[in-house]
């Protein structure tokens, strides 16, 4: 198992490190292979066509590195709580994403904001990294029978994307020492909102904008 240390044990997990600072910095166009294998410590200009042969397959790479510890940690979460309300199953599942972007070195949650508007990038990613959040999307779905759809799948994934930005905008606020709230009252704070947002009455308005339009929950291209 890949675990979420930042401290590169060979010379292929130093290139995902280093990669993942500079999409999170700059962007996906904004970064070349050259640039992120001298940005690694490799003087070979060839280095990460090498160990990955494209961006796009060092874009997977990077996703691998962290989610599969992501993943566990969520299973770890589920089976201890054993979540049966929306605060819950919304603690189990993003509470992870929030933890990474406090660990020492990460630009993991910078980086996946960063490169979220590429969404054919998560269509190479492997069939495992989709199992929690299509769990998360059932769960949570059908504690919300009260809100139709569209409108239910499109709550679930303004929380999913909503966690993303949130741990992306304190990961970037620590490293360059700006004040942040404790990390609990953080937590706590947006699983309260979150919760809420999710488990909110429709309203009229809501209700007559998706009057006579096809009940088609939006398209998911990404796992997290």
């Amino acid at each position: 198992m890949t675990t979420a240390t930042t401290t590169p044990s060979s010379t292929k997990e130093q290139i995902v490190l280093a990669a993942e600072q500079l999409f999170a910095e700059r962007g996906y166009d904004g970064v070349s292979l050259r640039e992120i294998g001298a940005a690694a410590g490799s003087s070979n200009n060839s280095a990460v066509q090498y160990h990955f042969g494209s961006k796009e397959q060092l874009v997977v790479a990077i996703f691998e590195h962290r989610l599969d510890y992501i993943d566990e940690r969520r299973g770890l979460l589920v089976a201890q709580r054993q979540p049966r309300d929306l605060r819950s199953w919304v603690e189990c599942y993003v509470l992870p994403l929030l933890e990474q972007g406090e660990m020492e070195g990460s630009h993991y949650m910078s980086f996946i904001a960063a490169v979220a508007q590429q969404s054919t990038l998560f269509d190479h990613l492997p069939g495992r990294f989709w199992s929690r959040t299509e769990e998360f999307r059932r769960a949570v779905g059908a504690l919300m029978a009260d809100v139709p759809e569209p409108l239910r799948s499109h709550r679930i994934l303004q929380v999913v994307l909503l966690s993303v930005h949130a741990a992306s905008f304190r990961e970037r606020a620590k490293a360059r020492n700006l004040d942040v709230l404790p990390f609990a009252i953080h937590v706590a704070d947006l699983l309260d909102a979150w919760a809420g947002f999710l488990a909110a009455p429709v309203s009229e308005a809501a209700q007559g904008s998706i009057t006579g339009q096809p009940a088609t929950p939006p398209g998911w291209s990404f796992a997290l």
